[in-house]
């Protein structure tokens, strides 16, 4: 199976985007994680420098909105729609609200599967704060009412949100390995979505925690007989990246703690 390694796009967006390509392919990544242009020229631009540059692309949607679960949905399919005009691998979605209903949420779900058959194309629910998989225990019950959800892992916001190492949900962790088809790789803690440096050994147990479960979940794809599976390295730019007392500075550069776990990554799992 190849382990394929992704570059976010996010606190990348200074970057002209050919720049930014040319940073990701000579730092050795596999592709790129990031949302799709709404502008159709952008969009053309970008389709092009992937052939260009052969890179992977796992697209991202994370701006549908609406002011009732009819327009949400709705919204949800037009973005899901524009993820899939440059032939991503699979399309990552933040999907719905933390404080929709369990109707609600299934219809979101239940739209995503509809998009993902209609278009053949794989879609996971990210694990993520403020949206339907904001929790393990939100989570399981999801699992539990549509047995096909797939997600993509971010663990470090069920730690945050848990305050926990999720000691107290293995059997709703076992569950969410098994539905794993991407991975976002930043290392959380019991108090936040993000350490300030992998790097650092005061860390090593958030670092070791989490390539734990990773390596889990590449076990399970591999034993599956998955081609490929795809992570993103997604330490991110301030406010998560912690910042300076004295003038709020980033305490560490984005790129080069993302170009570390790619290469930890790719030592520790392959």
């Amino acid at each position: 199976m190849d382990l394929l390694i992704l570059c976010p796009q996010w606190g990348n967006e200074h970057l002209p985007l050919e720049d930014f390509f040319i940073c990701v392919k000579e730092a050795g990544y596999d592709g790129i994680d990031t949302w799709m242009p709404e502008d159709l020229k952008e969009r053309k631009q970008f389709i092009s420098l992937l052939d260009q540059y052969k890179l992977n692309l796992v697209s991202h949607q994370h701006q549908a909105k609406g002011t009732n679960i009819e327009a949400y949905c709705k919204s949800l399919e037009y973005y899901l729609s524009l993820s899939m005009d440059c032939n991503p691998l699979l399309i990552n979605s933040h999907s719905g609200r933390d404080y929709f209903s369990l109707h609600d949420q299934l219809k979101v779900i239940d739209t995503v599967e509809s998009f993902s058959v209609k278009h053949n194309i794989k879609i996971a629910h990210e694990t993520h704060r403020g949206r339907i998989g904001f929790s393990p225990y939100n989570a399981m019950e999801l699992f539990k009412h549509r047995p096909t959800m797939k997600i993509t892992a971010d663990f470090s916001h069920w730690t945050c949100i848990t305050e926990s190492w999720l000691e107290h949900s293995p059997a709703i962790i076992a569950e969410a390995i098994k539905r794993t088809v991407h991975v976002h790789a930043r290392v959380g803690f019991t108090q936040g979505p993000q350490i300030p440096d992998p790097r650092l050994s005061a860390w090593k147990e958030s670092v070791d925690f989490f390539l734990g479960i990773w390596r889990k979940i590449i076990q399970f794809q591999k034993v599956g007989g998955a081609p490929f599976f795809t992570m993103t390295t997604e330490f991110g730019p301030p406010p998560y990246m912690w910042t300076s007392l004295e003038d709020n500075s980033p305490v560490s550069s984005q790129w080069d703690i993302n170009c570390y776990m790619k290469d930890l990554l790719k030592q520790s799992l392959i």
